[in-house]
């Protein structure tokens, strides 16, 4: 195998914890010496060891003058509840690393690397690096800015819309596309939605159709009228509530059922949310609501990547809802672009999928 198919290798084996590492990376790894493979892993989750330190023990002493691959730079910091990586691979006598990218933790970043090199190791680094980046985005963008990477579903009919003008939305996609969903929903830490999506299909947003961990469910209430009865506050697991209300019995109703309240100041702006959630761990966010959230999202530029998913049929009529409410943009040039989009089908729907371009990228 080629070091590029090697390094693919990491990433298919890093892939295997999707949704379950968070807030650290997915990591693989793979060792090789004299063109076979001793060993090959991944990191499993938070406090469980990582893939290096997997791998050097599964090889033992045959790990010495071995090449290891991983798509992440191996860590050198002593913060956490594992031991440092670069001290178990010099100390078994692997001769060459090849890392796809550097670890954007300000603990790490580039540190790793240099103590490898330092005690006389071969190091290779930049391989498949953007589809290194890609695979752990979230866990770049919550190192490197502090806030979740989020991405925004919508599920809508071929002529843009998401609800007929009585609000009935269900289905507008077929099982195949809801069950992607909810394999999304349990890849990320949180999922965020508004009072009236609550209202009108009073969701769980929990993972039903897949095997997976449920997120945070997060919910946009500025008056608190979530209704007593809502599955969101009967069913696990945690919900917080964002609201401008800040005292009175329904605050305390809240509270005893055990939602944690989140309170602001004036009109809410998405990015002090994302900060809020970014404090509170949450990495990676799924935005699943309304067309005037969905609007808000994207005018306030706190998406990172959308997901459209159309179905096949057309419901018609100006009252019926869009997938993107809010103004129209004033000009063509001022429309939200998307960048690597991808196209297939899921089941009978089509899934759109791209990057926000940002202007300053």
């Amino acid at each position: 195998m080629t070091d590029r198919e090697l390094i693919k290798r990491t990433m298919a084996l890093a892939r295997k914890a999707r949704g379950r590492t968070s807030p650290n990376p997915m990591v693989g790894a793979v060792l090789v010496k004299a063109g076979r493979v001793l060993a090959e892993d991944y990191h499993r989750g938070p406090g469980t060891p990582h893939a290096e330190a997997l791998v050097l023990a599964r090889a033992g002493e045959r790990a010495d003058g071995a090449v290891l691959y991983v798509n992440l730079e191996p860590c050198c910091h002593t913060r956490k509840r594992t031991p440092p990586c670069t001290k178990a691979i010099i100390g078994a006598g692997v001769r060459k690393v090849v890392a796809a990218m550097e670890d954007p933790n300000p603990q790490v970043s580039g540190r790793g690397l240099k103590e490898l090199r330092d005690a006389g190791l071969e190091v290779v680094t930049g391989l498949l690096e953007e589809e290194a980046r890609r695979l752990n985005e979230a866990y770049v963008k919550f190192m490197t800015e502090g806030v979740p990477f989020v991405t925004l579903k919508v599920a809508m009919t071929l002529d843009g819309k998401i609800a007929l003008p009585s609000g009935e939305s269900k289905w507008i996609t077929g099982e195949k596309a809801r069950r992607y969903v909810h394999r999304l929903r349990s890849s990320v830490d949180a999922v965020l939605t508004a009072i009236g999506t609550v209202k009108a299909d009073d969701p769980e947003l929990t993972v039903r159709l897949v095997k997976g961990r449920d997120p945070v469910r997060v919910v946009i209430d500025p008056g608190l009228e979530i209704p007593e009865e809502a599955r969101l506050l009967k069913v696990p697991p945690e919900t917080i509530v964002v609201t401008g209300v800040r005292d009175g019995a329904r605050v305390d109703e809240l509270r005893n059922k055990g939602v944690e309240l989140l309170f602001y100041e004036g009109r809410l702006e998405l990015r002090w949310l994302m900060e809020r959630l970014g404090e509170r761990g949450v990495t990676s966010l799924l935005i699943e609501a309304g067309s005037s959230l969905t609007a808000r999202s994207l005018a306030e530029g706190v998406v990172d990547k959308v997901l459209f998913f159309i179905a096949p049929k057309m419901i018609g009529g100006r009252d019926s809802y869009p997938a993107v409410g809010g103004e129209s943009c004033r000009s063509l040039e001022e429309a939200y672009r998307l960048v690597d989009v991808a196209v297939r089908r899921i089941g009978e729907d089509i899934l759109v999928e791209g990057y926000i371009r940002r202007d300053d990228a």
